[in-house]
C-alpha cells in the first residue's frame, strides 16, 4: 500500500463509519414520510415502504430494481473499504429478490491530500465485487471533499411477480438471519484503538459476502418478507419489516449469530458507536427486552451494520432452505412493528 495511505488512515478522515454514519431513523423517516409518495402505477414499490430498494416495473415480466448507498470509511485499507460500499449497495437488490445488472461509483474525496493510488484501489475494490456479482461498472460521478466517501447507485432486474418486500410476512413465519451481527462494534473500536488485526479481518470477510446465495435459497424457498440488516441494525429493519407486514415480532436473543470476539468488545460502552446509540434510543420506542437478556447482546441486536445479513420470513417448514441462515425468531399477532426480546 502506497506511503501516503499509510501516513494518513482513512479513518481518521472520517466522522462516522459506514452504515453508522446514517441520519438517526426517528429523525429522518418523518421527513422522508412527509414527501408525496410516486403516483406513477410502474412504480411498483417507492418511498412509503421504506424498503430496501424502488422496483420501477417496464412490462409484465421485467422491472427494474433500483438502489444507492455510500458512506464513510470503517476500515483503513481502501481495497477493502472499496469491497464493503460496494457488497453493501448490492445487498439493496438481492435483499429485492432482484439481480444486479449495473453500477455507477459514487465517490466524495480528497484527492490532494491521499493520492490517485488509493482512490484507485477503493475503485478496484468496488469494481471487484461488482464483476463478481456478474455485474458492471458503467460510470459513476465525483466530488471533491475533505472527507472521503464512497457507494454505488445499483440497477437490477426482476420478474414483478417474484419481487419481495418487507410487507408479505405472514403470522408464525420464522425470521432467518444469514450472517453474524457485530461489524459495527469491530469497526468503533478499531478506530479507537482497542481491536486487532485478526478480528478487524474477521469483521472484513463479513462485509465482503455478497447476499446473492443466500437471496435466492430465500426466494426457492418461499421467501414472504425479507431485508437486509444495515445502519439501522437488527431491531430497526426487523421494526419495518413487521410493521409493514402488519405484525410484531418476536426475537430470541440468545440465538442471534455474533462474530467470535465480539461479546468482549460489547461488555461496555466502549465499542458502541453513535449510530448504535441512536438505534437503541429509538429501538425502545418499539421494543421490550426481557431484563434477563445480557447486556451485550441488547447492545448486539441494535448494533450499526453495514453489509450485514439478509433477514428473511419464511414459513417454519422452508427455514432449512436457506443454508448459513439462523432463527432468531418469529412474526406473531400483536401491535405492528412492536417486538418483544427475550
Amino acid at each position: 500500500m502506497s506511503s501516503v495511505s499509510d501516513r494518513i488512515p482513512l479513518t481518521s478522515l472520517s466522522s462516522g463509519a459506514g452504515c453508522g454514519c446514517k441520519l438517526a431513523a426517528v429523525d429522518l423517516l418523518p421527513i422522508v414520510m412527509d414527501l408525496p409518495a410516486a403516483t406513477d402505477p410502474r412504480v411498483l414499490v417507492g418511498a412509503p415502504t421504506g424498503d430496501d430498494a424502488a422496483v420501477f416495473a417496464l412490462s409484465d415480466e421485467l422491472a427494474l430494481v433500483q438502489t444507492i448507498d455510500f458512506f464513510t470509511p470503517l476500515v483503513d485499507d481502501p481495497y477493502d473499504f472499496g469491497r464493503i460500499a460496494a457488497a453493501n449497495a448490492l445487498s439493496d437488490v438481492y435483499a429485492m429478490g432482484g439481480r444486479p445488472i449495473t453500477a455507477m461509483n459514487v465517490v466524495a474525496f480528497p484527492l490532494e491530500q491521499l493520492g490517485g493510488d488509493v482512490l484507485a484501489a477503493i475503485l478496484r475494490g468496488g469494481l471487484d465485487v461488482v464483476t463478481e456479482a456478474g455485474a458492471s461498472v458503467v460510470g459513476g460521478h465525483s466530488i471533491k471533499d475533505d472527507e472521503p466517501k464512497y457507494g454505488m447507485a445499483v440497477t437490477g432486474i426482476v420478474d414483478p411477480r417474484r419481487i419481495v418486500t418487507n410487507a408479505g410476512g405472514e403470522a408464525g413465519d420464522v425470521l432467518v438471519l444469514t450472517k453474524p451481527l457485530g461489524v459495527g462494534a469491530i469497526v468503533t473500536a478499531a478506530k479507537r484503538g482497542a481491536a486487532g488485526a485478526d478480528l478487524v479481518a474477521a469483521a472484513v470477510a463479513v462485509m465482503v459476502a455478497l447476499n446473492a446465495a443466500a437471496s435466492q435459497e430465500a426466494l426457492d424457498a418461499g421467501v414472504h418478507a425479507m431485508t437486509d440488516v444495515t445502519g439501522f441494525g437488527l431491531l430497526g429493519h426487523l421494526h419495518n419489516l413487521a410493521r409493514e407486514s402488519g405484525l410484531a415480532a418476536e426475537v430470541d436473543a440468545a440465538a442471534v449469530p455474533a462474530i467470535a470476539g465480539v461479546e468482549a468488545l460489547l461488555g461496555d460502552d466502549g465499542a458502541v458507536s453513535g449510530g448504535s446509540a441512536r438505534n437503541a434510543e429509538w429501538a425502545a420506542t418499539f421494543a421490550a427486552i426481557q431484563p434477563d437478556v445480557p447486556a451485550w447482546r441488547a447492545r448486539l441486536i441494535v448494533d450499526a451494520t453495514t453489509s450485514g445479513g439478509l433477514l428473511a420470513a419464511v414459513a417454519p417448514r422452508q427455514a432449512d432452505a436457506i443454508a448459513g441462515g439462523t432463527v432468531i425468531g418469529r412474526l406473531v399477532a400483536g401491535a405492528p412493528g412492536t417486538i418483544r426480546v427475550r
